[in-house]
This record gives structure tokens, C-alpha cells and sequence, in this order.
């Protein structure tokens, strides 16, 4: 039914059987076959606030790992949304572009994060789906449930770490999980931020394991500015 890209045999032939159903993960709330999720997170524990937005381009380049030898397989480029809800709830948004060699899939999902310890720690509960060649809106749900938490170093830099959950709403495939670590840098942290991050995914109990390398640049404002 899918269109499967062309990754190098001597890889994915030896370990198909093993990893075909965490190759059918895609993007935020969302998988397909033959991609891999979009598990990066580029954002911190701090919530954007009442009557502000948040906006987060981005660009993640995705490879595998297994028996020593690593291939990249895919690219990512999207955008974050976020507004203030409350003083303790945020609702985000998110659109990812993934690059594959046959096709591309737009992905979108949204969420509520609720902020569990001021700028230290948070819950982002987002839910989505995603459009393909041969998808259509509405096919393909997933849940991933995100902790994050932040440790402000300054008011220029900041480190954060989170772990997330990836699961299907929809069907009976393996859950994944992903990690990430992420650094927040900016003269001042409340107005932007240059976000590098880098993560992992994994299927508990096979062998291989997904990387992403990450940058995204965070703009705070007022809204309506």
C-alpha cells in the first residue's frame, strides 16, 4: 500500500523482520511505514504565558544505527506553535515536513503542556496525523505523552531533557520510546533562543535505534504584536 524508500539493502534486509514495525513510525503523532517518527521535542520546560505565542522553525536530520554502521534516511523541517492558555497551560502546535527519497508526508499535531514547576518542569500531551502519497488525514493517530525537564544555567543558557512515549491510538504496533537532550542560547531567554538538540528512539527489545540531530530557533512575543 506504501511506498518503501530505498535504503541500503546490506542493512535493512538483515534486520526488516525485526525493525519493520518501528520503520512504519511517523512524525508527531503520527508513523508510516519505512520513516522514522519525528522524535525530537526543541522546545524547554517554560511555558510561553498568557496573552504571548511561541514559534519554532526547525530542521532534523534522521539516521539509523545498527551493528556498528550508521545511515542517514531522512529530513525534517517544521514549525512550533504555542500559545498561553493560563499561567500552568500552554496549547501547541506542530507541522512537520518529512523528506524521504520517494515521497514526502506532512505531519500535524497538537496539544496541551501543562507546566508542572515554573521554567523547570512540564507534561505536553500532544495527539495527531499525518498526510501522505497514500494517507489520508484521519487514518493514522498517536499519542505521545512528553516530560521535560529544564535546568537554567543562566539567563543565556539553559539545558533540558525529556523522554516521551510513542504510541498508537488506532492499531496494534510495538510503542517506542524516545530521549532527547537539548540547550537553550540567547542573551536573553524569556525573548529567543537557539535550540541544537540531539535524541534517540528506540523499540524495546530489537537491536537498532534511530538519531536525530536537531537545530530550532525560538521566538517569544506578545500576541497580536
Amino acid at each position: 500500500m506504501f511506498k518503501t524508500p530505498h535504503y541500503p539493502a546490506r542493512r535493512f534486509e538483515a534486520s526488516w523482520s525485526g525493525m519493520s514495525r518501528v520503520l512504519s513510525a511517523f512524525a508527531l503523532c503520527c508513523m508510516l511505514p519505512a520513516c522514522a517518527p519525528t522524535f525530537s521535542e526543541l522546545q524547554s520546560a517554560r511555558l510561553a504565558g498568557p496573552g504571548r505565542v511561541e514559534v519554532t522553525p526547525s530542521y532534523s536530520s534522521v539516521s539509523f544505527s545498527e551493528d556498528g554502521e550508521t545511515d542517514k534516511v531522512q529530513d525534517h523541517v517544521g514549525i512550533q506553535l504555542a500559545t498561553g492558555l493560563s499561567d500552568g497551560v500552554d496549547l501547541r502546535f506542530r507541522y512537520e515536513y518529512i523528506d524521504l527519497d520517494a515521497d514526502g508526508i506532512h505531519v500535524v499535531g497538537m496539544g496541551p503542556k501543562f507546566g508542572l514547576i515554573r521554567d523547570r518542569a512540564a507534561l505536553y500531551l500532544p495527539v495527531g496525523t499525518g498526510i501522505g502519497a497514500d494517507v489520508q488525514s484521519g487514518d493514522l493517530f498517536q499519542f505521545q505523552p512528553t516530560a521535560l525537564y529544564t535546568l537554567p544555567v543562566s539567563s543565556q543558557f539553559e539545558l533540558t531533557a525529556s523522554g516521551k512515549a510513542i504510541l498508537w491510538l488506532d492499531r496494534d504496533v510495538d510503542d517506542l520510546l524516545g530521549f532527547n537532550l537539548g540547550a537553550g542560547i540567547s542573551s536573553d531567554l524569556t525573548k529567543w533562543a537557539i535550540r541544537p538538540e540531539g535524541g534517540i528512539l528506540i523499540n524495546p527489545g530489537e537491536e537498532g535505534r534511530f538519531w536525530h540531530v536537531s537545530v530550532g530557533f525560538t521566538y517569544y512575543a506578545d500576541r497580536g504584536r
